[in-house]
């Protein structure tokens, strides 16, 4: 059985089995596919089934109806080509291709654990050995003493110089 996925933000997961001959789409309730975004008019179009096709016609919409891209006032809409009405995309997509996506997806029951073995979550919690860890342990002053004593020299120097430059002046 065919029937229209929403894709858009906000929207996804929203369906529509197209069952009947005439399904009409539109933000207001009275619609057999009610798509509650401002960008959408009232009524903002008509599906009809003819055998093996699907029929779009625009209801006079505000903001148009459309089949990838182009603008349609009435056309055939084939599976897995993107309706979009004002704001609001959605594909049609067919028994089969909706059989098949459904198959292929994951199913949510499985839980996947990263970078824990079940082993160890057994095992209980083993403490951390911080001090033979060198991504945690504490860094040398050796390194803070040289930079200082290194930095301590230059200003030494600088000063120097200034006193020497400042008694040949005068």
């Amino acid at each position: 059985m065919a029937k229209l996925v929403v894709l858009s933000e906000g929207f996804t997961g929203l369906t529509c089995e197209l069952k009947v001959d005439k399904t009409t789409v539109g933000r207001l309730d009275d619609n057999a596919f009610q798509i509650s975004e401002p960008s959408v008019s009232s009524h903002h179009c008509e599906l009809t089934r003819r055998g093996a096709e699907l029929l779009v016609k625009d209801l006079n919409s505000t903001n148009g109806t459309f089949i990838n891209g182009e603008k349609v006032v009435e056309a055939v809409l084939k599976p897995g080509q993107i309706l979009r009405l004002g704001q609001v995309e959605m594909r049609l997509e067919s028994g089969a291709a909706a059989a098949a996506s459904a198959a292929s997806k994951k199913p949510l029951e499985k839980t996947m654990v990263i970078g824990i073995k079940a082993q160890d979550l057994e095992q209980g919690a083993r403490p951390v050995n911080f001090e033979a860890n060198a991504a945690f342990s504490k860094k040398s002053n050796k390194a803070n003493k040289i930079f200082i004593a290194i930095g301590i020299g230059l200003v030494l120097v600088i000063v120097t110089c200034l006193i020497i430059a400042f008694n040949k002046m005068q």
